[in-house]
């Protein structure tokens, strides 16, 4: 096809069409143009369906372009190893996060199967761990526990007892519907390409809100440790009312549980611990959550703990897999919040832990692919009995560290869940429910961490300390959900308090460079005599523009409304003087002609006097037009620049040390009665690198800055525009006969060598006046 055609009037020829003397012929009534028609770009299009249907394909589904090119030999022994490290840990924390979300254990173990197997399909992280976490799972907790509390299925027997039965399959019932509506909310996003809307979660505010969500589980979890029944509350300050009562039921602990509890926190982080400090050396971490768990199993069951002390267990694992049943929808309705909730801190630690691997092993994570993954494998795994997923810190790390390469180790970790589901599940009946909070609390090590968050930001940002305080408190006081609303807000309030009060700087040169930086903090920086660089540190736009005029007019050193005033005062007083002018005028032309009638005089003194009378009226019309004065200055006639004539008459040393200073020129007056405001600036440049776009009310208050410093008789230039904002800037007519494009430079050293040059030429004109008078 052609890649040229002829343009002529209305119509379009096609170059291909046309033989050699066709050619020639339209050659003469036209020129050629590299606009495509209509029919050349439907052509295009469907010459280039075929490639675009097959990169879409491969974007929408990663696998089909890795796993073709996937190298047994370098990369399965390691996937192998990683996959079953990882499957051994998800059965461990698949049934102790299930309880944070206050549905049975198995479920737990089908929320680390399935979204694996999805994940792998459309992930492009190749070593994240998707499945249970904790602070997903306390946030779904609070959902079910909020529409399904206990004490809607009591039992109308004597002893008020709660149909546990009827409760978990309702709860289940919730987590799921839950789970499909956040998948649906993330797939919907994903598909807008909203995958950006992580950014607005900063980091200060995602550690902030796990650490306040880790002590929300840890709260949770007290229960099953000290072996009490507290009351279940919901709402804001929840957490506060749990701990009192907790507090209240101490005397009730059970000496059983609270003994198991201790044992098995105190293996967990000693082995957790030899793992940390000898992880190069050890091949595979030692899998201590899983033996722990074995060992509490077989522990309980055989020394018949639970008859003999009461201990509570896990209950009933059924083996095998449940079929697939869609969630409910009429619960939708009642979750809308707490599902996008879900979806958007789902997504942000998955997407945080993806690009930290990602920039690590040298590859790219699609974050709006991620999101279309996790929001399948929320969708598509509610249907199979899961409740919302994301990535697991401390899976990953583990997938990571044993040599895992790409997704198959989560398919290997899935076949080891599978097989735990199947065969051995029912084995772990008898596992009591406090050795299940402590790996939960074991687990949540590296969140309370975070605390050290806070020294670290007192010293670095107190604005990104104060996102993490407000985070945590608004977390911690008003549950998850509308703590992270509260956050959120918060968080946006402080971009717009950043962008309204940006930092305004004065710069100047640095010596033989063509660099100006700011004063203030480059001592090399020297301000140029007569001319002031300003900068913003953020977008001109209608929050600050006003904030930026007041800037510009106090480092102008001009008041200009008193000097407004003060004009219109002088404009008063010159009118005056000229009507007092014309009438004394009128009376000495009056009193001319009647001395001619009555006296004769000769015709040589006539002239003479003629003369003189031109000279007066001329000399007078002329003090109200000139404004420098430099051969015959009085206070009474005109004024003077004594800023200017004083840097003429500097000496050098002065003139240098002139030039340091970073206060504000001073207001000089002169006379009382026609005293103006004059400043020893006689230009502005505005460094625009800045900004990058430009609204209709900067463009208003920029005209009114123009019109403001015109009146005063001084330049104002704008230098380093982006493309953009002079585009913007012609669309909302800035450019006029007062602002003309030539105010315009590319760089600021470009404005400053053009200032330079018309001050030089201005004052060799004024210089050669003078002469010429003298």
């Amino acid at each position: 096809m052609a890649d040229r055609c002829w343009s002529s009037g209305d119509f379009v020829v096609h170059r291909e069409v046309l033989d050699e003397n066709r050619l020639d012929e339209v050659a003469q009534k036209g020129t050629w143009s590299t606009k495509p028609t209509v029919g050349e770009r439907v052509r295009e299009s469907l010459r280039c369906s075929v490639p675009k249907l097959k990169h879409m394909v491969l974007t929408w589904i990663p696998i089909l372009a890795w796993l073709p090119g996937y190298s047994f030999r370098e990369n399965a022994m390691g996937d192998l190893i990683s996959g079953c490290s990882v499957g051994i840990m998800h059965l461990p924390q698949g049934m102790a996060y299930a309880f944070l979300a206050s549905v049975r254990p198995v479920f737990g173990l089908y929320t680390s199967l399935y979204p694996v197997l999805i994940y792998f399909i459309f992930g492009t992280s190749r070593h994240i761990s998707i499945g249970t976490f904790a602070v997903i799972s306390i946030m779904v907790g609070g959902v079910t526990e909020r529409l399904a509390p206990d004490s809607d299925f009591m039992t109308n027997g004597t002893n008020r007892t709660v149909n546990i039965d009827a409760r978990d399959s309702y709860r289940v019932q919730v987590a799921c519907s839950l789970t499909a509506l956040a998948g649906i909310f993330q797939i919907l996003l994903g598909i807008v390409r909203f995958g950006f809307v992580v950014t607005y979660l900063s980091e200060p505010l995602a550690r902030g809100y796990t650490t306040a969500a880790a002590c929300h589980v840890c709260v949770s979890q007290l229960k099953y440790l000290f072996g009490v029944r507290p009351a279940r509350f919901a709402g804001p300050f929840a957490i506060i009312y749990t701990l009192v009562d907790i507090c209240k039921l101490l005397p009730q602990t059970r000496a059983p549980e609270l003994v198991i509890s201790l044992v098995a926190i105190t293996v967990l982080i000693v082995v957790k611990e030899i793992n940390e400090r000898h992880r190069q050396k050890l091949p595979l971490p030692f899998p201590i959550e899983l033996l722990v768990i074995i060992a509490a199993t077989i522990i309980t069951h055989f020394c018949g703990l639970p008859a003999t002390y009461r201990v509570d267990v896990v209950g009933e694992i059924p083996s095998g897999l449940k079929a697939p049943r869609a969630p409910d929808p009429t619960l939708f309705s009642q979750i809308i919040g707490d599902a996008f909730a879900v979806a958007i801190v789902g997504y942000a630690i998955t997407i945080s832990l993806g690009k930290t691997f990602a920039l690590k092993h040298g590859y790219k994570v699609d974050s709006n692919q991620e999101l279309v993954a996790v929001g399948l494998c929320n969708a598509i795994g509610a249907c199979f009995w899961c409740y919302a997923v994301t990535s697991s810190l401390s899976r990953s790390l583990v997938q990571e560290s044993t040599g895992g390469r790409t997704q198959i180790a989560g398919v290997v970790s899935s076949v080891v869940v599978l097989i735990a589901v199947l065969k051995i599940g029912s084995l772990f009946e008898d596992l009591p429910k406090a050795v299940l909070s402590t790996i939960v609390f074991v687990n949540l090590k590296g969140m309370f961490k975070q605390f050290m968050d806070v020294s670290l930001l007192w010293k670095t940002n107190k604005v990104d300390l104060l996102v993490w305080l407000v985070t945590f408190v608004s977390t911690i006081l008003l549950n998850l959900d509308m703590g992270l609303a509260v956050s959120i807000g918060f968080s946006m309030l402080t971009i717009i308090f950043r962008a309204q009060v940006p930092r305004y700087s004065i710069l100047g040169n640095v010596p033989d460079t063509d660099l100006y930086l700011d004063m203030e903090t480059y001592r090399a920086a020297r301000e140029i005599p007569g001319i002031k660089i300003i900068r913003s540190s953020a977008t001109i736009n209608f929050t600050n523009a006003e904030m930026y005029r007041e800037f510009l007019q106090e480092k102008s050193g001009i008041e200009f409304a008193k000097m407004q005033a003060e004009k219109k005062k002088q404009d008063a007083k010159q009118r005056c003087e000229q009507k007092k002018n014309k009438k004394e005028a009128k009376k000495k032309q009056n009193k001319t002609m009647i001395h001619l009638n009555n006296t004769f005089i000769s015709l040589r003194d006539l002239e003479l006097n003629g003369g003189n009378e031109c000279a007066v009226t001329k000399e007078k019309c002329n003090q109200t037009e000139v404004a420098l004065d430099l051969t015959n200055t009085s206070p009474s006639k005109g004024q003077v620049n004594w800023a200017y004539q004083a840097d003429t008459n500097m000496s050098d040393s002065d003139s240098d040390s002139r030039s340091h200073t970073d206060e504000a020129p001073e207001v000089l007056y002169q006379g009382d009665e026609t005293s103006t405001f004059r400043s020893d600036i006689h230009s502005v440049i505005l460094d625009m690198s800045t900004t990058s776009s430009v609204d209709t009310v900067t463009v208003k208050f920029m005209k009114t800055i123009f019109r403001e410093f015109k009146e005063v008789d001084m330049d104002i230039y704008l230098a380093s525009c982006q493309v953009c904002v002079v585009e913007q800037l012609e669309k909302a007519d800035f450019f006029s006969e007062l602002v003309p494009k030539s105010i315009l430079f590319v760089s600021v050293h470009d404005a400053v060598l053009h200032v330079l040059r018309k001050r030089e030429q201005t004052d060799s004109m004024t210089g050669t006046a003078c002469d010429t008078q003298m």
